[in-house]
Parts: C-alpha cells; structure tokens; sequence
C-alpha cells in the first residue's frame, strides 16, 4: 500500500471542513503525513494567503497531494494555478476527482466548503487514489500546458 502525503489548505469559510477531513484522514492507513497549510480559525482572512502555503508544499514535494477549501472552491483554485508545478481542479463530486487525475495528473483538488463531509470525503479518497492514466494523449496536453505556464507556448 502506498503511503500519501497530504496537505490541506482553507480560507475562513472552508476552516471547519477542513478540520473535518483532517481528522478523518489522519486515522487512514495509508496516509503517512498530513500538513495543515491554516487557516487555523473561522476569522475572516485571505484564501490566496493559504493557498500559497499550500502550493510551496506541492512544489518542493512536502506533500503528494493537496486539498483546498474555500467558499465556492473557484478563488483558491485560480491562487493554486497561479504557481508553477501546481495543477488544481475545482470539482463538484468524486466522478470529476476521477477524472482530474486519470486526464490531468491534477496534483491538488479544490471544492466549495458547502460540500457535505460525506461527499467531501468521497471526492478526496478518489483523488488521492486515482492514479493517472500515462495516456499519450493525456501526456502531450499535461506538456501543451507546462509550456504555457513557461511561457513557451507557441
């Protein structure tokens, strides 16, 4: 069984959530480490802050994946593609968490804090156990976007 890194991240809005699933997930077998990236209370703050967080600890391979937490999910996703090697998908439900990483090899998934604990649940056990396809259609369109991302897209 492989063991998974996981860091999580949220504004004020997805705090409780995200306490949620940490407490969930540190009692999983197959999660070695987990990082909390804050915010760590429901006072008002900035999600870009803890996305940022979040991102260094994808980008210098702290953690194997992350999990993002916000209002609607949309703002902190848009922080986390902002760094380079961050490849975060907003999604609604375990079937997109599927395909997010058989299609893109996402490396951080990010859903509203509206979402139940149940399906929250649901959609991060998928992710983090969904491996990418190696497809070389897949493979090609993952390059397409380093290139853009280093500004070498032509």
């Amino acid at each position: 069984m492989k063991k998974i890194k996981l860091g999580f991240a949220s504004d004020h809005r997805g705090y409780e959530l995200k306490q949620k699933l940490i407490d969930y997930f540190k009692k999983q077998p197959d999660i070695v480490d987990i990082t909390d990236c804050g915010t760590n209370s429901s006072s008002s703050c900035d999600y870009p802050d803890y996305a940022y967080l979040l991102g260094k600890c994808i980008q210098s391979r702290e953690v194997d994946f992350g999990i993002a937490i916000c209002g609607s999910g949309i703002g902190i996703s848009i922080a986390l593609n902002k760094m380079k090697n961050v490849y975060c998908a907003k999604v609604n439900n375990a079937m997109e968490a599927t395909y997010t990483r058989l299609d893109n090899d996402s490396n951080v998934v990010a859903f509203s804090a509206n979402t139940s604990k149940e399906e929250a649940i649901l959609i991060v056990d998928t992710f983090i156990h969904t491996d990418f396809s190696n497809l070389a259609r897949h493979k090609k369109r993952i390059e397409k976007l380093k290139k853009i991302e280093s500004n070498l897209y032509d």
